[in-house]
């Protein structure tokens, strides 16, 4: 008797194709789209149909499975989605964090409730279309490596993934390009073929973040000072929650030399604006590490460390701090550290060491000496 896998139909063409290829490797498959938005009106559902898990990506997730002949349902997770990653997202910005809704999904709703129910209906494995690779170390150890295709690589967004979730998951398409990926389902005739890939947040309408905050929580509109380094004010901003470090538009400031958003003050409700140098950051101070491939050891570690989805990874040594927070030195410095992104550290192999969430930057020694004058 084949192995029973629970397939999360998106309704693009990436998961379409793992579907597939797990179909023709002799697997029982059931394919799920999760509903996970919240009640909308017909006016946003009109805006959102490129995203993932819209109408439409239902009803394509359907019709691939029709072509598979394999089940196909739909899962209510409004409830697991709204509470762990809509309020995150709105609580986050509110506090002058950065997050990441999509490693908030993948952790809480695809990998924790998901599998779940998954393993609830007595399937071996679920399975995404995420590009990433699950292996074995030679001690035994389930490990987690960047896909093939660096442009496409998904494994960032899945570093909080334990032992035990690994065991269960099957990512079939991490051995191959997104090129390979739209050949086989053109040649297969899957229905979501030409589907384009989805570059928003999904439950944000049009990509509007703001507009999204405003309406989810009023109260994150709340006026306060934009001040220059050494604390003189300069602006007025209509809210932390608007802002992120890094971030040059939109600050309504006039000055010689462009200016960014550099920190976020919000037991002061202050934006702090600087030149780019003072965006230099030398390191960072962080939560509690998920151990994902290696075992936990207090030990210096040589590591690549990658600060945002779509930054590279740069050399950076990681240590545990006593109180079990982790550090990490870059060997040169970096721009933009935003609190509330995840710094996910990876081997020389590529394999995910482990990541966590930025709570801090270490200003670059140049950033601190402009600072004293």
């Amino acid at each position: 008797m084949s192995a029973v896998v629970v397939v999360a139909m998106s309704g693009g063409v990436d998961s379409s194709v793992a579907a597939a290829m797990l179909k023709q490797q002799g697997y029982d498959l059931i394919g799920v789209t999760l509903n996970v938005w919240p009640e909308q009106s017909m006016e946003e559902a009109d805006t959102r149909q490129s995203a993932c898990c819209s109408l439409d990506a239902v009803e394509g997730a359907r019709r691939v499975a029709e072509q598979l002949d394999i089940p196909h349902y739909t899962l209510n997770f409004r409830d697991v989605f709204d509470r762990t990653v809509i309020q995150d997202f709105v609580a986050e910005y509110s506090a002058g964090r950065t997050p990441n809704p999509c490693v908030r999904c993948n952790r809480f709703v695809k990998f924790d409730a998901l599998l779940e129910r998954a393993r609830a209906l007595g399937a071996d494995f679920l399975a995404t279309g995420h590009y990433a690779r699950v292996g074995r170390s030679p001690a035994g150890r389930y490990t987690l490596s960047r896909g093939v295709d660096g442009s496409k690589d998904q494994s960032y967004a899945l570093y909080s993934l334990t032992q035990g979730q690994l065991a269960g998951t099957l990512l079939p398409l991490g051995g191959q390009t997104k090129k390979e990926t739209r050949r086989i389902a053109v040649e297969m005739g899957l229905p979501t073929a030409g589907r384009p890939e989805s570059q928003e947040i999904c439950f944000v309408p049009d990509n509007d973040h703001w507009s999204f905050l405003r309406r989810r929580d009023p109260s994150v509109a709340r006026p306060g000072p934009i001040l220059d380094p050494e604390g003189r004010v300069v602006g007025t901003h209509p809210g932390i929650a608007f802002y992120t470090v890094g971030q040059r538009k939109g600050l309504g400031i006039a000055n010689v030399k462009p200016l960014y958003v550099v920190e976020i003050v919000p037991d002061e409700n202050a934006v702090i604006v600087g030149e780019v140098e003072r965006l230099l950051s030398c390191g960072l101070v962080a939560g509690d590490l998920n151990w994902v491939s290696l075992g936990e050891t207090s030990e210096l570690l040589r590591v690549e460390a990658k600060i945002r989805y779509r930054a590279a990874g740069v050399p950076a040594t990681a240590r545990l701090k006593e109180d079990g927070s982790l550090t990490v030195e870059f060997d040169d410095p970096q721009r933009a550290v935003t609190p509330g992104q995840a710094v996910v550290l990876y081997s020389g192999d590529d394999v995910v060491v482990g990541g966590t969430i930025i709570g801090s930057r270490r200003p670059a020694a140049s950033d601190q000496l402009t600072a004293d004058g």
